[in-house]
């Protein structure tokens, strides 16, 4: 098939129209058909990097509809060229899009993925922690006791094999999170908090956890990616 699947990243923040690349609106002026995780969010973004783009003009589909998958396979066997984008960063990293894009592989579309920002790569870019392993883990659990378990998991597992841990969490329990882990880990590990990542607000810091212990950080119900390593 000589249609094509664009990936198309979105900023990270607000602000952040500046970290993508132009190769960005020259791609979305290729598409006929957008599946998307936030319609009206997708809408609004592309309406800032082409200002000129008749939104109406295109087929829209949600990424977590049920059906997805079998709207994208009729869209790409009439020969459409297909983006997708979720609400921040790079679609199918961290973010929904996974499902769509091995349906295209399946299909053996032509798939372009698009560089753009990603808080994953950026954080542990920043961190000055182990960059040449590293794993993700998403969101932690939310029971404590449970919380705290794999935080000690995690631990172990960079002291044992060296690789660099990597979570996100809720942006209103960020601050219970980081008193989690100056609790319970040891004050050797190290961690990194970095937070607004791309934005003027950005704040990244990497510590032992005996020195974050001494350290009143407030990061409450703003966006943070955290990296463990030792």
């Amino acid at each position: 098939m000589n249609n094509k699947l664009f990936l198309i990243p979105c900023p990270i923040t607000e602000e952040g129209l500046h970290t993508l690349s132009p190769e960005i609106t020259d791609a979305v002026k290729q598409c006929e058909v957008f599946f998307v995780e936030n319609e009206r969010s997708a809408r609004r973004f592309l309406k800032k990097i082409w200002k000129e783009m008749v939104i109406d003009d295109y087929s829209w589909f949600v990424i977590q509809d049920e059906g997805a998958a079998a709207q994208f396979r009729a869209q790409a066997l009439s020969g459409k060229n297909i983006g997708i984008i979720s609400d921040a960063g790079c679609p199918g990293v961290a973010d929904p899009g996974q499902d769509l894009i091995a349906v295209a592989q399946e299909m053996q579309l032509n798939i372009h993925p698009l560089v753009g920002p990603s808080s994953i790569l950026l954080a542990l870019m920043a961190s000055g922690l182990n960059g040449q392993q590293f794993q993700f883990h998403g969101y932690l659990p939310i029971q404590e006791q449970e919380r705290q378990k794999a935080l000690k998991k995690l631990e172990a597992d960079a002291v044992k094999s060296g690789t660099t841990q990597i979570f996100i969490e809720t942006p209103y329990r960020n601050n219970a999170l980081i008193q989690t882990m100056t609790r319970i880990l040891d004050p050797g590990t190290r961690v990194c908090v970095a937070v607004d990542l791309t934005a003027e607000t950005e704040f990244i810091r990497t510590r032992r956890i005996g020195e974050w212990r001494k350290e009143e950080v407030n990061i409450h119900k703003r966006t943070a990616i955290f990296l463990l390593g030792k």
